[in-house]
């Protein structure tokens, strides 16, 4: 099942010229079999790999090449935000961001440990890639680019998903520091897909397609290149549902990307996804919250005057998370949260 890397001569690339981090959040024991294919594959390619433990993690965890984080340990670290993440949810990632870039990650990879790694999924990344671009398209339904089956990612506006694709442009060079990959075989869609659609399914390999100002689509916390000018991005709300969390995370990332004048960049699947027992049931009604207002999360936070430019990133974050609170769909805890999440970035970058 697990079998792309193992039994396997790894033959050593060159270090990466830029510091890479891999991070995951698990509950799993020390014998699971993606964490250690993990673990073997990022050693052979000098990556940094964290994994971020919770209560239900086992009591003892060790894995030869994996800085492991049980709660004990997170709580010696020192970040303000400890101060407020609930225990139990996967907002726990954050730490997992802070430790790598307080270990001085100049990119920062994450996925899940039900998600296996395909060969390209090693490559370099690079922060300037040849994109087809996609500007003031509203909702863009990014898995049709890829596929001519009838699919949309979790966290997609239901009323758009049988909107018209807008046309690409042509192929470009771009700075692209936020970068999600799709995942084969068991894809992030949400519930009421699963529970009347078939899967698997395999995307077609096509050419990378960013997203700039006024065009937005969902992405996820599974296969996602974070490159430094972006790390702020990267906080996950913890006063919100799981299966929102990294979705109302890339609202805000795109609405701020704008503001940057970056674009968000999906390219073709390099995991698949062997995905971790689920109730579909408690996913949907996990969702029914995305489904009433994501739409109006999008909406708002296109309408906010945010500061043009990356120097007045951390401001604009905060107000993009306070639009939210006032709309009521993250309760007001959230807000100390982002403002201790600033201010261990401020002290750690």
């Amino acid at each position: 099942m697990y079998d792309e890397f193992f039994g396997k001569t790894c033959i050593a690339i060159s270090m990466p010229s830029q510091k890479t981090s891999l991070v995951i959040t698990s509950i799993a024991g020390d014998d699971h079999p993606v964490l250690n294919m993990y673990a073997k594959q990022a050693r052979v390619h000098g990556v940094q790999f964290i994994v971020i433990g919770d209560t239900k993690s086992p009591s003892k965890f060790s894995i030869f090449n994996c800085d492991y984080y049980s709660i004990n340990r997170q709580l010696d670290l020192g970040f303000e935000l400890l101060n407020y993440l609930p225990l139990q949810h996967y907002s726990r990632k954050n730490i997992g961001y802070l430790m790598a870039i307080k270990n001085g990650a100049d990119i920062i990879i994450e996925t899940d440990d039900d998600n296996i790694p395909l060969h390209d999924f090693w490559k370099p990344r690079t922060i300037n890639l040849r994109v087809r671009s996609i500007k003031n398209g509203g909702w863009v339904n990014i898995y049709k680019y890829f596929t001519g089956l009838h699919i949309w990612p979790r966290g997609f506006n239901l009323e758009n998903i049988l909107d018209p694709l807008p046309k690409l442009g042509d192929l470009m060079e771009i700075e692209c520091p936020v970068q999600q990959g799709l995942a084969n075989e068991n894809p992030d869609v949400d519930a009421i897909y699963r529970l009347t659609l078939p899967l698997p399914i395999v995307f077609n390999s096509t050419d990378n397609i960013s997203l700039g100002i006024n065009t937005i689509c969902p992405f996820n916390s599974q296969n996602t290149t974070w490159f430094k000018e972006a790390f702020p991005l990267l906080y996950l709300p913890s006063n919100c549902s799981f299966r929102m969390t990294d979705i109302w995370r890339s609202f805000v990332a795109q609405r701020i990307a704008w503001a940057c004048g970056w674009s968000i960049v999906f390219h073709s699947s390099t995991v698949r996804q062997e995905r971790n027992d689920h109730s579909l049931i408690k996913d949907f009604e996990d969702e029914v919250v995305g489904y009433l207002n994501n739409s109006l999360i999008v909406s708002t936070l296109s309408k906010l005057p945010l500061k043009e430019g990356k120097e007045h990133i951390f401001e604009n974050l905060e107000l993009c998370y306070g639009a939210i609170i006032k709309l009521g769909v993250i309760d007001q805890k959230e807000l100390p949260l982002v403002r201790a999440w600033i201010n261990d970035l401020q002290s750690t970058m």
